[in-house]
């Protein structure tokens, strides 16, 4: 059973409504539509506070259309730039499209990659979509780009009753090194800040991740930064080729993390090995 907890909601009603009405219904934001209808949205309303807009709204004797979750504003979920011994890592710009799309049409980047765009100019279409690029971080040395990692901030399952802090405690990471930079250790050393990132200053809680079992670069490298695999579905994904692939999915828990970098109280054996991503 999966229940995702809403972020916030959207709520139509038939008829226009004047901009006050957004203070006086708790900041909601207004946009009113050619139609004659008028939508509704907040992106950190609960439930309770739903209600109160629902009531006001009958009070008001407008006429309820579409009651209906809405995503969280995207935004960028790296608020500014990480810097490691040798990388910095920053959230992903509109104009990063033609210098991640050098690495990422190469085939042997494809093969493990969701989608393999056609041309530049529809990687730079998907790449610059506000949900694409708030999840996008980029990762440099020198002022050169070698490659880009994902970090999506998202809500802990959650039974109804469930306090509302459990939002944004999960996040999913995902990651494309240009083949020209592997083998330096490059891949580990950003992983292992996003890691560090999301445990002390995000105030996430469970960081997972997942790959195709074949990708065996990239689950050792989560095996390197200290994630445990956590379920291996067997033939579960189709791939382009046409074979069904099995699955793996690691994950890390804020209370497991250990800070690995060297001089650090608590250093284990989980450092960059020079011969991996």
């Amino acid at each position: 059973m999966c229940n995702a907890s809403a972020s916030g909601y959207l709520v139509r009603v038939g008829e226009h409504l004047d901009d006050r009405w957004g203070a006086w219904l708790g900041g909601w934001q207004l946009q009113r539509h050619p139609d004659g209808t008028t939508t509704l949205t907040s992106n950190d309303a609960d439930q309770a506070q739903l209600h109160g807009v629902l009531a006001s709204l009958r009070d008001l004797s407008a006429t309820l259309l579409e009651v209906s979750a809405a995503s969280r504003a995207p935004g960028p979920t790296l608020p500014g730039p990480v810097e490691t011994a040798r990388l910095t890592l920053r959230p992903g710009q509109s104009d990063d499209a033609e210098g991640t799309w050098a690495y990422r049409r190469l085939p042997e980047v494809g093969v493990w990659l969701t989608e393999i765009p056609a041309d530049l100019d529809s990687y730079r279409s998907t790449f610059t979509r506000p949900d694409r690029l708030g999840t996008t971080i980029i990762v440099e040395t020198g002022g050169s780009i070698v490659g880009d990692l994902m970090l999506r901030i998202e809500d802990a399952w959650a039974q109804t009753e469930a306090p509302s802090h459990l939002r944004g405690t999960q996040a999913e990471l995902g990651w494309v090194l240009n083949p020209l930079h592997t083998g330096r250790g490059y891949a580990t050393e950003a992983v292992q800040a996003i890691i560090r990132t999301c445990f002390t200053t995000l105030g996430v809680r469970r960081v997972t991740a997942n790959c195709f079992l074949a990708d065996e670069t990239s689950w050792r490298l989560m095996e390197r930064v200290g994630m445990r695999r956590e379920a291996h579905a067997q033939r579960e994904s189709r791939h382009r080729s046409g074979q069904w692939l099995d699955t793996v999915t690691y994950a890390l828990l804020a209370d497991e993390y250990v800070d690995n970098r060297p001089g650090n109280p608590t250093e284990h054996a989980c450092r960059i090995d020079a011969d991996g991503e």
